[in-house]
């Protein structure tokens, strides 16, 4: 069995979750790739070396360019803040690896053209982390749209949105730069947009609003300097579908009591159908002549679900999905299938962001292909 060395880039809540989907994803599944944690990398060589014993890696960089020519490293995954993406999937890609890397893709879409190009001219294997894809019964949703069980899809509803910046005094961070992909859209709507993507399709044109309603935050916590904030604290858009069918889509990092509130409501001329993430092992379904919404329980009958629980109803959870999207991407790695978003689909979640930020910007309906 062919050996393949995973390097992890990053320690903090994104790097944990990919370790430990590694891990899973060797102990659930009968992979036909042998993994091994050859490496860790971050900035903080002690917190490197706490994390590395602790994940099971067995080698430990405080140089991040060290990881990626490291000779047992053959895949790159990538945990850092948005800003970093962009050189270390470059250098990865240079390298001929193959690259695993948390989303958004890039801070600009014009850094996503070159990763895209990049990925193509490499012809390495890339994966973007939008895992929420990889939820079975989000597959079981797709799957009743491309049959036909709504019908003509007409309209789709979607939102992401969470709490963790109500409070106006919780203080600046890097997520508060736009030259780091901060904001609402990049941090949370990226997810809704790829999610409108994988279910609906290409999106033709947009017509967008966004607003930043905390102007200034503390510069840390406890400081009374305050740092000028400049990003998007909630977005809105209007869709027009490739399809025919249009949507709205909107995300906030301000609403009160939402801690992973991303759901949509798609609805077709035969039925609707509902998803939250907070409630991530259910659909709700209504169909022509049905009074009200049936709820659907993911069960060990749709793929994936079985490799953790043999019982409908016991639920899966965000690290669950985290292991499904690994396990798909070792299986390309393996050329046995596998499927997931890769530079190229995540290239086009960044076009359709720059489409929401120039119409919100200039007031305007905006050609997504024309970017």
């Amino acid at each position: 069995m062919r050996e393949l060395g995973i390097g992890l880039i990053g320690t903090g809540f994104m790097g944990r979750a990919h370790a430990l989907a590694f891990n899973n994803a060797k102990a659930v599944f009968d992979l036909p790739l042998n993994l091994t944690l050859a490496a860790l990398a971050d900035a903080d060589p002690q917190r490197a070396r706490q994390c590395a014993s602790s994940w099971g890696f067995e080698t430990v960089h405080s140089d991040w360019q060290q990881l990626i020519d490291d000779p047992k490293v053959h895949l790159v995954a990538i945990t850092t803040p948005n800003h970093l993406h962009y050189p270390m999937a470059m250098a990865a890609l240079a390298a001929g690896k193959a690259v695993y890397c948390e989303k958004p893709l890039a801070v600009s879409l014009e850094q996503a053209e070159q990763m895209r190009q990049a990925a193509k001219a490499a012809g390495v294997v890339t994966r973007v982390g939008y895992n929420y894809q990889h939820n079975p019964i989000i597959h079981l949703a797709r799957e009743m749209i491309q049959r036909g069980e709504l019908g003509r899809i007409i309209s789709f509803q979607g939102e992401f949105s969470e709490d963790f910046m109500a409070d106006p005094t919780s203080p600046w961070s890097w997520r508060c730069e736009a030259a780091h992909a901060g904001g609402a859209l990049a941090d949370l709507g990226s997810h809704l947009l790829a999610m409108a993507r994988y279910l609906l399709g290409d999106v033709e044109a947009v017509c967008a609003d966004s607003q930043t309603v905390h102007n200034q935050r503390p510069a840390s916590t406890g400081n009374p300097e305050q740092r000028t904030i400049a990003v998007d604290d909630q977005v809105h858009a209007l869709l027009r579908f490739s399809s025919g069918a249009r949507g709205t889509v909107s995300s906030s990092w301000l609403k009160h009591g939402r801690k992973n509130h991303l759901g949509f409501e798609i609805s077709g001329t035969l039925g609707t159908l509902i998803f939250d993430q907070e409630r991530l092992n259910e659909l709700q379904v209504s169909r022509v002549g049905q009074t009200g919404f049936q709820r659907l329980l993911a069960g060990p009958d749709l793929p994936g679900y079985a490799a953790f629980s043999p019982a409908a109803g016991h639920q899966l959870g965000y690290n669950e999905l985290k292991t499904l999207e690994v396990q798909e991407l070792i299986m390309t790695l393996a050329d046995q299938g596998g499927s997931g978003t890769d530079f190229e689909e995540a290239w086009e979640v960044e076009r359709l962001a720059a489409a929401i930020r120039l119409s919100a910007r200039e007031q305007r309906w905006v050609q997504v292909s024309g970017l």
